[in-house]
C-alpha cells in the first residue's frame, strides 16, 4: 500500500471517529478525548524519556487523568469549581516522588512531567469543555473548531505545494511557506462564514475571530511540535497512526490553538 493511500485511509477513519464523537453527545466527546489525552501523554513521556531524563510516567499519567477528569466532572456539574485547586498539590506531589527515585536530574524529570500534562492533556480538556460553555452540551463549537483547523491545514498544504516559494520558518519546518500560510488563512476565514451560517451558537464575527486564532496558533502549534521533534532528533512523535506518525503529530495544531480559543470563548461569554 502506498504511503499516500495509507495516509488517506487513516485520515478518513480518524476524521469520522472525531466527528461522530464530537457530534453525538457530551459523554462521547468526553470519553473520546480522555482516551486521546492518555495516549498523547504516554507518547510524550516516551518521546522525551532518555537514559538521563526520565519523566515520572506513572505518577504523571495518574495526574493527567485527574486533571482531565476535573474538567469533565465540572462540565457535567458534578463537582464545584474549587476542586480545581487540587491541581496544585498534584503538581507539588511530583517533587515528593522524585525524592525517592534517586534520579540524576530530578528537576528536569519534574519539568518534563508537568510539561506533559500542560502540553498533552490540558488542551484536550479545554477543547472538550468548549461544548459545555453554554451549560448543556452543544456540538457546534468543538465541531466548528475542528472543521476550521482541518481547513487551515489542508489549504495551507495545497497552496504551499502549488505556490510556495518563501519559507515561513525554515530552521524548524523547511516545507512551510508564507504562500501556504496566507492561502490557508484566506480560505479558513471564508469557511468560517459558512460555518457561522449553519452553526448559529456564535455570531459570524466571533467565528471569524476564532478562525483567525486557529490559523495563527494552529500554525504555531505545528511549528512547536516540529521544534520538539528536532530537539530530540526524531521524525515522528510515534507510529500509532499509519502514514501520519503519532497522536501528537495529528493534533499539533489543536494543542496550541485550543487554549487560546477557549480563553476567547470565556471572555465573550
Amino acid at each position: 500500500m502506498s504511503n499516500f493511500l495509507q495516509r488517506t485511509i487513516t485520515a478518513f477513519f480518524f476524521a469520522i471517529t472525531l466527528i461522530v464523537g464530537v457530534y453525538y453527545s457530551g459523554n462521547s466527546i468526553s470519553i473520546l478525548f480522555f482516551i486521546i489525552s492518555v495516549l498523547s501523554l504516554l507518547e510524550f513521556f516516551r518521546l522525551v524519556g532518555s537514559t538521563i531524563n526520565k519523566p515520572i510516567a506513572g505518577y504523571g499519567l495518574l495526574a493527567g487523568i485527574v486533571v482531565y477528569s476535573l474538567f469533565a466532572l465540572y462540565n457535567f456539574r458534578l463537582i464545584p469549581s474549587f476542586c480545581f485547586y487540587l491541581v496544585y498539590p498534584i503538581i507539588m506531589g511530583m517533587f515528593l516522588v522524585e525524592l525517592f527515585r534517586r534520579s540524576e536530574t530530578p528537576f528536569v524529570n519534574v519539568g518534563y512531567t508537568a510539561l506533559g500534562i500542560i502540553y498533552a492533556v490540558l488542551p484536550y480538556a479545554v477543547f472538550m469543555s468548549m461544548g459545555f460553555l453554554k451549560g448543556s452540551y452543544t456540538y457546534q463549537i468543538p465541531l466548528g473548531f475542528l472543521l476550521l483547523l482541518w481547513s487551515n491545514d489542508s489549504f495551507a498544504y495545497l497552496f504551499g505545494r502549488a505556490l510556495g516559494r518563501t519559507k515561513l520558518f525554515e530552521r524548524i519546518s523547511p516545507k512551510k511557506t508564507w504562500e501556504g500560510f496566507i492561502g490557508g488563512m484566506i480560505c479558513t476565514l471564508l469557511i468560517s462564514q459558512g460555518i457561522a451560517y449553519y452553526f448559529s451558537s456564535l455570531s459570524s464575527l466571533n467565528w471569524l475571530i476564532i478562525a483567525a486564532i486557529i490559523v495563527v496558533f494552529g500554525t504555531l502549534g505545528d511549528l512547536v511540535e516540529s521544534m520538539l521533534k528536532r530537539s530530540l532528533n526524531v521524525k515522528d512523535s510515534g507510529n500509532l497512526l499509519p502514514g501520519h506518525g503519532g497522536i501528537l503529530d495529528r493534533f499539533d495544531g489543536l494543542l496550541l490553538a485550543a487554549p487560546f480559543v477557549y480563553v476567547y470563548l470565556l471572555v465573550i461569554s
